[in-house]
C-alpha cells in the first residue's frame, strides 16, 4: 500500500494515541493500554521525536505509528545505549497490507542514521526475525521480567555492535506507569 512515513508532530498526539488505542482493541496479548505507553513515552527523558514515525495514506490520515525510545542495557557497572520498539501500529481497517514493515524499516534506517547501534523488541517470534532481529539470549541480553525467550528480541543496527554487550535491559519508567 502506498503511504508517506515522516516524523510525527506534536499536534497529530491525540490522533496518534486514538489511533495506538483502536489498532490494539481486539488484540489477544494487548492490556489495552498502548496509546498510554505511547504518552508516557513523549513526556518522558526516552523519548526521541525523529524517532516517533506516523504513515499518511493518500487522503492524509494517519493510519500508522511506531515508537522507538531509549533503554540501557545494564551489566554490573557497565551501561550500553539502546532503543525498544514499542508499540507499532496500525489502523484497523489498514492491518495486513504491509504498513507495519514499512514503518519498521523506516525506523530502523532513521536510528541508524541518528546514531543509534541496536534496537530491542518484545514481540511475535514469527514476525520480527523477518527485519533482522534474533533471539537477545545470543548476546546474553535478558529482559528485565519472565517472558519466553523467543519473543525478547535485538537487532544490531552497526554489524557487531551488540559483540560485547550484555545484561539486563533497563526500560524507561514510561513502560512501568
Amino acid at each position: 500500500m502506498d503511504i508517506f512515513i515522516r516524523q510525527e508532530r506534536p499536534e497529530e498526539y491525540g490522533k496518534t494515541e486514538e489511533m495506538t488505542k483502536q489498532a490494539f482493541l481486539h488484540e489477544e496479548y494487548s492490556n489495552k493500554k498502548e496509546h498510554l505507553l505511547v504518552r508516557n513515552i513523549r513526556k518522558s527523558d526516552a523519548f526521541i521525536p525523529e524517532l516517533s514515525l506516523v504513515a499518511i495514506n493518500h487522503r492524509n490520515e494517519l493510519v500508522g505509528h511506531i515508537l522507538l525510545s531509549k533503554i540501557t542495557i545494564v551489566d554490573h557497572d557497565k551501561v550500553a545505549d539502546s532503543l525498544a520498539l514499542a508499540p507499532v501500529s496500525v489502523a484497523p481497517h489498514y492491518q495486513n497490507k504491509g504498513i507495519g514493515s514499512q514503518l519498521i524499516h523506516a525506523a530502523l534506517e532513521k536510528a541508524k542514521e541518528i546514531g543509534y547501534h541496536s534496537v530491542i523488541v518484545l514481540g511475535h517470534k514469527d514476525y520480527y526475525p523477518k527485519f533482522g532481529f534474533k533471539r537477545a539470549a545470543l548476546w546474553n541480553i535478558k529482559p528485565p521480567f519472565e517472558v519466553p525467550d523467543e519473543v525478547f528480541m535485538a537487532i544490531e543496527l552497526t554489524e557487531r555492535s551488540l559483540e560485547h554487550i550484555e545484561g539486563v535491559v533497563h526500560y524507561s519508567e514510561a513502560f512501568s506507569e
